[in-house]
């Protein structure tokens, strides 16, 4: 990306983030009313939800500025991987809610106070539905202009919150017009669990950006598809990947005919990267040059042919 492209895409991303701040915030008030006025614990468990969505989305702003930082003397691979640090942040917060919310869910069934002003409840749960599904066109919207990783991130957490203040209006409706007020505690524990849930996952991704693990193999099949068409290449081996943030980057070993010059083979290689560059405009390639036949290393997983089933009747 260039330095103009990342000026035209930054602002889009950060403007995303500060609509999802901002959103919070508006929730965080609305249902904190709503939870005193109503004493639900599933409306309490979805005030907390949304406390946990305002950090999120304070921590997803401050990921996006960094993530899209340049690479300096100090990180020669950007900083993507603050997206991942501030997403295990994330993750203690929204265990350590949900632990409290089950807790604060289990002494319902023993106190079994009553819930209060259903139609309030259901009210505010209804105008937090509808300002979330905003907030998630507006984000996808900046996805498909940027496609920033942190972004998608947050909308699938927004988009569980619709599913949750779902839940809210479902507990108040069983508990208070069809008489079965061991809904709302029952409803506040299946929030937690799906908080827990939704950490599991969140950590899950975020071991794995850390860890460098490989792409998946349908996108290793994309690029290797698109480096194999170029005329001349004879093989590609070592080929490794990795995420960082929204940057991805791939290195491979790329064989040709041992007899051409120095200058010919360096074509090929920008050749390769030209063709790759368009196809994948995001990823950061390296390419180390072999002759036909040569191998660096007697380890066969880092010397395995990678090269697509059909390029041999291709090329």
């Amino acid at each position: 990306m260039t330095r103009e492209e990342r000026r035209r895409v930054i602002p889009v991303a950060v403007r995303a983030a500060l609509a999802s701040v901002a959103t919070a915030l508006f929730l965080l008030a609305l249902k904190g009313f709503a939870a005193w006025h109503t004493g639900s614990v599933a409306m309490l468990g979805s005030l907390a939800d949304t406390g946990l969505d305002l950090l999120a989305s304070l921590v997803t702003l401050y990921g996006v500025k960094l993530a899209a930082e340049p690479a300096d003397h100090d990180h020669r691979f950007g900083h993507g991987k603050a997206e991942a640090l501030a997403a295990l942040f994330q993750v203690a917060l929204i265990t350590a809610s949900a632990g409290g919310i089950a807790w604060r869910a289990i002494v319902a069934f023993g106190d079994m106070a009553p819930t209060h002003d259903a139609g309030f409840g259901i009210g505010v749960s209804v105008i937090a539905i509808l300002a979330t599904m905003v907030l998630l066109a507006y984000q996808r919207a900046a996805i498909r202009r940027t496609g920033s990783v942190a972004i998608m991130a947050d909308n699938v957490h927004y988009q569980s919150d619709v599913l949750l203040n779902g839940s809210v209006i479902l507990a108040l409706v069983l508990d208070q017009y069809l008489g079965m007020p061991k809904a709302d505690p029952i409803f506040g524990i299946a929030i937690a669990l799906w908080l827990a849930w939704g950490a599991f996952k969140a950590s899950s991704n975020a071991i794995d950006q850390l860890m460098d693990k490989e792409w998946p193999q349908d996108q290793r099949d994309r690029f290797l598809d698109v480096a194999a068409r170029q005329p001349g290449l004879r093989g590609i081996h070592d080929f490794r990947t990795r995420r960082s943030g929204s940057h991805d980057f791939a290195q491979f070993h790329m064989e040709v005919d041992r007899n051409l010059t120095v200058a010919r083979a360096h074509d090929l290689v920008e050749a390769v990267e030209l063709n790759l560059k368009r196809a994948f405009p995001t990823v950061e390639v390296l390419i180390h040059l072999d002759p036909e036949g040569h191998e660096d290393t007697d380890n066969p997983l880092v010397e395995a042919d990678v090269t697509p089933h059909w390029f041999g009747k291709r090329v």
